[in-house]
């Protein structure tokens, strides 16, 4: 079967004037099964951020190629950026600043739906879904996002990214702002979601916490420096690294305190 995402040879440069271009993600390739989640791990300002970008088409591609199902969607623009879209939704780093704070969350969910000319009625009854689909109470759609904490908002930000059924699921940096508490039940969400959908749900989950990263991805690629620099299952890439910067990256989590909540489980798998 044809992966759901293969990035090609995905590389991007930023100019800049009288100064030598940055060279942010450096000719790097990678597939994603149907089904799969795959964590992309690295410091920050190594490049996850810019991939995660290129591939939902908010920055243009230097070089490579992009394909969702088997088409090339490097360079789509239009009607057919639009009809994308519907495949592929993002998570970000800071739910509060996703939503329009003139708003309602449930005018942020529904708006997708509205646009697909789904009747208003039906759209407030499916946005109620949603938000209980993700642990949260209908009334939640009447709420602003200054009047929900950081966990319920980004709860309402994966109900608003699974409201056109989306085949790809990206999260960038999803539960770096939130406590661990909130990341804890962010992460048991996600993981709820994944068992549910199964192969209709892919992920791809950027993030600099290596020990979410193991308990949550059967797969990993570690990036530096604009670059892939080691890939393999979690367990392998943590115990056996074979790169020199996967070895400081490990042992820079190693050294922290054994009561440090990064050690704590998650969820069970």
């Amino acid at each position: 079967m044809t992966p759901i995402l293969q990035v090609q040879d995905l590389t991007k440069r930023f100019s800049r004037r009288g100064q030598p271009d940055v060279l942010a993600v450096d000719h790097i390739s990678f597939e994603l099964q149907h089904g799969e989640c795959l964590g992309l791990i690295g410091e920050s300002g190594s490049g996850k951020s810019t991939v995660a970008q290129l591939i939902t088409r908010l920055l243009d591609a230097t070089e490579g190629r992009i394909l969702l199902d088997g088409t090339d969607i490097t360079h789509q623009t239009g009607k057919g950026l639009r009809e994308l879209y519907r495949s592929i939704q993002m998570v970000f780093q800071t739910p509060v600043s996703s939503f329009d704070p003139r708003r309602t969350l449930g005018d942020g969910i529904g708006e997708s739906l509205r646009n697909s000319g789904m009747p208003r009625p039906q759209v407030r009854v499916e946005v109620a879904r949603l938000l209980e689909q993700c642990g949260l109470d209908a009334s939640f759609a009447d709420r602003y996002p200054h009047q929900v904490s950081g966990g319920q908002c980004q709860r309402a930000a994966i109900a608003r990214a699974l409201a056109v059924h989306p085949r790809l699921l990206i999260c960038d940096e999803a539960t770096s702002s939130l406590d661990v508490t909130m990341q804890k039940e962010i992460m048991e969400l996600l993981q709820t979601l994944r068992v549910k959908q199964g192969r209709r749900l892919s992920i791809l989950f950027i993030c600099h916490d290596i020990s979410l990263v193991q308990q949550f991805c059967s797969r990993v690629l570690v990036m530096y420096q604009g670059k892939i620099v080691e890939q393999g299952s979690p367990d392998k890439v943590i115990n056996q690294p074979q790169d020199a910067y996967t070895r400081r990256l490990i042992d820079s989590v190693l050294t922290l305190p054994v009561s440090d909540p990064l050690h704590a489980p998650l969820y069970t798998k």
